[in-house]
């Protein structure tokens, strides 16, 4: 391979462009190239923690990890993470996003559902190897999950429901600590694969339809007593799978600004929720990612600090967090060569030498100075490339590439799909399209008990226009008919017109979401706009580059860039929100079901006797 044919790939591409921040898809799925020897410390102990409690030294050990911003910790994490992946019996569940504080134990069960659902090497899900562990161990069988996957409809079709029963109260007989024998059915439904996901919505703490309900024999949950019994119900949970796999439970991002009603900080309510696992789980690894200064100054002064502390540094003789070290000359080095190399191969290129085009000597010298792994990888980014025409136009299509691989997961984000929309339209204030001259884009002022419904309202032509916009992709007809409710309260709320914006359909059985949906089409003059991949991913990617970091771009360039480039007025989304409604609700939307269903690929024995 020439020289001028390395100088072109690296022209047209940057591995380093964009990649300064760990994010969760990354943690899940395909991450950064990792240099396993820096900071080995830190993900050793992590390790050895998991070692001592599979061979019966430990019950449960607390780790806490402290570093600067940009230092290394979600990287940490993501090492571990890929690391036990490769193995079998350990559980990771992994926690990076606290929206409601008052509610963390709801959403600490929605995250263990939600990491339970995710895919294995065997491309089953992780409550389904529960079910399959169930069932073998009381029965004394050794089939596969996906044996009991295809076995499933057959068991159905000769027993209707019967089997679950039976199957349940056989566990429940051999097993007398469990004291939810719901929790259990609910993990064996996650086997047949008309009830996968149904099964799964419960687990997450979700009402199902009451005849769905019944017919699975899943009493529904109290949305009045969520956050109260949320965690008895997923300490249940982890009781039940630490029989079979060893749980790491991270919680990262945990210095953000916001405050609970009770003025306790996100790390100081997360810190009391692991110390309460701590002190109820039959075995688990707690592992926590914060700043020194999160550490000092929120969880040392908790009340009964001390308790804390203790818990969350176990293993730690000085009663001290695992900090991270900075970078020197050889890690600098080190984390250089093995990004080159992984792009170099991924791309079939042979270079010149294994540092190409960056020079040893320089890198050493950058390694004097102390570096983070942030601020090493956004240096290699400005030096990889000597001139770069666009950098705003490299960053987006580096966002887009990201968008693109996670866009399933992206789509069922509420949240992130509402900033992305709300930036898109902040981009246009000043913009008339569709006859509306946009002249802000605001919050909804409502009161606590309307929060959160209505995401945002869009003003135009001189006040004269105002549309509320909803962003709905939850399942739950009770949530869907009370969302749709505000969004037709044009008086109480300032608006002119509604909008929803969805992409799958309403079930026919939720009567007050469909009795809302009727009044803000066809009474309210309101719009159902369908929410389409093509035209949101761009969004998406415009949101992340104005929320990265590590990108040094500012919002005025990216919005010059959006202006020139015109991504944003030509988008099909933006223009059909601002447009005068239909009146109709849209065509071709997809089915109400947010989790995949792996598939059957043998055949199973289905003469089994349960009798």
């Amino acid at each position: 391979m020439t020289d001028s044919k390395i100088d072109e790939l690296i022209r047209e591409k940057n591995p380093f462009l964009g990649n300064f921040v760990v994010r969760p898809s990354q943690i899940w799925g395909k991450s950064f190239p990792d240099v396993a020897s820096i900071n080995a410390h830190a993900s050793n102990a992590v390790f050895d923690a998991v070692e001592k409690i599979r061979k019966g030294e430990r019950q449960t050990v607390g780790i806490t990890i402290t570093a600067e911003r940009g230092l290394g910790k979600s990287h940490i994490i993501s090492r571990i993470r890929h690391r036990i992946q490769a193995e079998n019996g350990t559980l990771f569940i992994y926690m990076s996003k606290y929206d409601n504080l008052n509610q963390i134990q709801y959403q600490f069960l929605q995250t263990v559902a939600s990491s339970l659902r995710s895919l294995t090497t065997e491309k089953v899900m992780q409550w389904q190897e529960i079910a399959a562990a169930l069932i073998n161990e009381v029965k004394d069988w050794k089939y596969t999950p996906q044996q009991y996957i295809n076995g499933f409809p057959n068991w159905l079709l000769k027993s209707s429901n019967k089997v679950v029963n039976i199957l349940t109260e056989t566990i429940i007989k051999s097993k007398p600590e469990i004291t939810n024998p719901y929790i259990i059915k609910a993990i064996l439904w996650t086997l047949s694969s008309a009830h996968t996901t149904y099964a799964n919505y419960w687990l997450s703490g979700y009402e199902l339809a009451p005849t769905q309900a019944e017919e699975m024999g899943l009493p529904n949950h109290k949305q009045e007593e969520r956050q109260t019994e949320s965690l008895k119900f997923v300490r249940q949970i982890l009781d039940i799978t630490s029989n079979y796999k060893i749980p790491i439970i991270c919680f990262d991002e945990l210095d953000i600004a916001d405050i609970a009603d009770n003025g306790f900080t996100a790390a100081q309510i997360v810190a009391s929720l692991a110390k309460d696992l701590y002190n109820n789980l039959q075995n688990g690894v707690l592992l926590l990612a914060m700043y020194p200064d999160t550490w000092n100054y929120q969880i040392r002064s908790l009340p009964q600090a001390e308790a804390v502390v203790d818990r969350l540094v176990s293993e730690q003789s000085d009663r001290q967090p695992i900090a991270l070290q900075y970078l020197n000359s050889d890690d600098v080095v080190a984390v250089v060569h093995q990004w080159l190399q992984e792009f170099y191969e991924e791309n079939q290129h042979i270079p010149p030498h294994s540092l190409y085009p960056f020079n040893e000597a320089k890198l050493r010298t950058l390694g004097k100075t102390k570096p983070t792994v942030r601020s090493l990888l956004k240096w290699c980014a400005d030096n990889f490339v000597p001139e770069m025409k666009n950098p705003v136009e490299e960053y987006f299509q580096q966002e887009l590439a990201k968008v693109e691989d996670s866009i399933d997961s992206l789509l069922e984000d509420e949240g992130k799909i509402a900033n992305a929309l709300r930036i898109a339209f902040s981009s246009l204030i000043g913009e008339t399209l569709e006859k509306v001259t946009i002249e802000a884009v605001e919050d909804v002022k409502a009161s606590s008990a309307d929060k959160g419904f209505i995401d945002f309202k869009i003003v135009g032509n001189q006040g004269k226009v105002k549309i509320g916009v909803d962003i709905i992709q939850q399942s739950g007809g009770s949530y869907v008919g009370a969302a749709l409710r505000r969004l037709i309260e044009y008086e109480k709320f300032d608006l002119t017109r509604g909008c929803l914006v969805r992409s799958k359909k309403i079930s026919p059985s939720a009567k007050v979401a469909k009795e809302n949906l009727k009044i803000l089409l066809q009474q309210k003059g309101g719009e159902w706009v369908k929410l389409q991949t093509q035209d949101v991913k761009p969004l998406l990617a415009i949101y992340f580059l104005v929320n990265c970091e590590g990108d040094n771009l500012s919002k005025a360039e990216i919005f010059d860039f959006l202006k020139q480039k015109k991504i944003v007025i030509n988008n099909p989304l933006i223009r059909e929100i601002l447009s005068e409604p239909s009146g109709q609700e849209p065509t071709n939307l997809s089915d109400d079901l947010p989790m995949s269903i792996p598939q059957s690929i043998s055949d199973f024995h289905d003469d089994i006797n349960f009798q």
